[in-house]
């Protein structure tokens, strides 16, 4: 008796465990359909969707409104292989390369690396082209090639091909837009996932529904006139052909509101074949995201000042010499020409150096610093648009009087072609200042948010101000180096501006500037009614300054706008 505990609990565990035997046969033989069906039953399930990613459009203005699409959503057929069922069915990756290669037209090693590195990575399929047209779809379908698949996919696609394509961006692999309206409205065109699921019971019940309807995402509307824009890109493609620029920008807008009305930069790409880009430099939008120093162009902003502080007038007299000594520097007029007894008018109209460094000096260094300040040259403009850059210009900041004495004619002091941009159009827009923008409309669920333009009310400086450095502008067109701009018949107000170019901008680790230069022209029209301002920045041509290279463009695109618009003459032109 004395092992009878141990006995008892030896009996104990073999009926636990028969009892357990038992209840594991019930559940796993017997019962096994009804607890796969519980099971079953009680799992949850969803079906996930993604909502449609906006479009991107622009309104044409002709007898209707019409629309015109850049950026769509259409259905493709891509075609992938599966390097798992090609050696399931006994086929070789090269003889399958091979044929692939005839039919698509790819490069036979090119498909071949993909298929083999797809089986070292062990993955499920490989993809090997998409957009197919449909005669390679076609002979896809007939070959039936092992292991070789087809698939219908939403992609993005750009129906304008390089059109505007700077300002468009594109849809990234990842499914992200990257650059301009693509990558700074990504989350307004983005689609969310709309999901439909719940639980059931073991007998098919639903006792539970989760569900989150699909929103697609906000169309847009752009700001830009279609045959303007077009027409600003035909002349940067010309300007290459002719004048070999290596790279070029025209901004087009509307000075009272800030709308652009064309955004083109040189050179261009097609964002339905981006991944053929090597250089992704191409992909930057030269107009907000490069910096660059502006010269003489940068000469109405210093008279206005003057102008606007009374510190000098149109007719103020100074003697120039030809040069000006800071220091060790040295600084010249174009061409090293000393012009002796000159006005103000004379300065913009000649476009001399030391005339704009005389004006500095009459302004103050703290006070021609607040104006630069106050015409936007410190803060981006704001456009709506992916990676806007600025320049902080914390040198020229430094206060060194050789940096104020350049800054005057626009060296050393840089700033992207739109700050350029938004600064003159304030003088066009009698001191006021306009944000720039692109996006005209946002249409959600068929409701359209109508952009409200950002004009302050504040005067920048005076209308007096404005007045007398447009008639002074007129003369640059009328007599001084501008007449290349001009448009018979209209009052034209600009300024040509030809800059070297800093090594630093080049990527030299070198102080000091090359011989490149950036030449530019910037002014708007009809002068005392400004309907629209044009920027034309040029890099490098061949040419020696802007007066023969962006100031003919300049003039060619006003005369186009001019009659597009039917702007009626400011004075009747004589026939010779």
């Amino acid at each position: 008796m004395k092992f009878w505990r141990v006995n008892l609990v030896l009996i104990f565990l073999i009926i636990f465990g028969l009892a357990l035997s038992a209840k594991l046969f019930l559940i796993q033989i017997r019962d096994h359909e009804y607890w796969k069906a519980l099971a079953q039953g009680q799992q949850k399930f969803f079906d996930q969707k993604e909502g449609k990613r906006g479009e991107i459009f622009l309104e044409i203005q002709n007898n209707d409104v019409k629309i015109l699409p850049l950026a769509i959503n259409k259905e493709e057929e891509l075609v992938f292989v599966s390097p798992f069922d090609i050696s399931k069915k006994g086929k070789d990756f090269e003889e399958v390369a091979k044929e692939l290669s005839q039919i698509l037209k790819e490069d036979e090693n090119s498909i071949l690396e993909k298929i083999q590195q797809g089986e070292k990575d062990e993955s499920l399929y490989v993809l090997i082209k998409n957009r197919l047209n449909s005669e390679e779809v076609g002979i896809l379908k007939k070959a039936n090639l092992p292991g070789v698949h087809l698939k219908k996919e939403n992609l993005r696609y750009y129906p304008q091909e390089e059109f505007a394509s700077k300002v468009i961006g594109f849809l990234g692999g990842d499914s992200g837009g990257q650059y301009g309206i693509e990558g700074y409205y990504n989350e307004n065109l983005t689609g969310s996932e709309g999901i439909q699921g719940g639980e059931r019971s073991a007998w098919g019940y639903l006792i539970k529904l989760t569900s989150k309807p699909i929103e697609e995402g906000s169309d847009l509307i752009l700001t830009l006139d279609y045959n303007i824009q077009f027409t600003a890109e035909k002349l940067l493609k010309e300007a290459k052909e002719e004048l070999g620029i290596e790279g070029g920008q025209i901004i087009v807008g509307d000075p009272k509101d800030g709308k652009i009305l064309a955004m083109a930069d040189f050179p261009s790409f097609n964002p339905n074949q981006y991944t053929k880009e090597l250089n992704l430099e191409v992909f930057k939008n030269s107009t907000i995201q490069k910096i660059f120093e502006p010269g003489s162009v940068f000469k109405p902003i210093t008279m206005v000042a003057g102008l606007d502080t009374k510190k000098v007038t149109p007719e103020t007299k100074y003697v120039d010499e030809g040069i000006i000594k800071i220091g060790g520097y040295k600084i010249y007029n174009y061409g090293q020409r000393t012009w002796g007894n000159q006005t103000m008018n004379e300065v913009l109209e000649k476009s001399i150096n030391t005339g704009a460094v005389f004006v500095e000096r009459q302004i103050g260094h703290q006070t021609f610093l607040n104006y630069i300040e106050k015409f936007g040259f410190f803060d981006p403009t704001g456009i709506t648009l992916q990676g806007e850059v600025f320049s902080t210009n914390s040198n020229f900041k430094k206060g060194y009087e050789v940096n104020f004495a350049t800054a005057s004619f626009g060296q050393g002091i840089e700033m992207t072609p739109l700050q350029l941009f938004r600064a003159i159009s304030v003088i066009a827009n009698g001191g006021k200042m306009a944000n720039p923008y692109i996006v005209k409309k946002i249409i959600k669920d068929e409701k359209e948010i109508i952009t409200q333009p950002k004009v302050s009310q504040n005067l920048i400086v005076s209308q007096d101000a404005v007045n007398q450095v447009t008639s002074m502008m007129i003369n640059v067109i009328e007599k001084g180096y501008g007449k290349t701009a001009k448009v018979p018949g209209y009052y034209i107000a600009g300024k040509t501006g030809t800059a070297q170019i800093p090594f630093g901008a080049l990527g030299i680790n070198r102080s000091g500037y090359s011989d490149k230069t950036w030449q530019t022209f910037v002014g708007f029209a009809p002068a005392f009614n400004p309907r629209f301002v044009i920027l034309v920045k040029l890099d490098n041509p061949k040419s020696r300054t802007a007066e023969y290279s962006a100031a003919p463009i300049f003039g060619k695109l006003a005369k186009y706008i001019i009659g597009l618009w039917q702007i009626p003459p400011d004075q009747e032109v004589e026939e010779k």
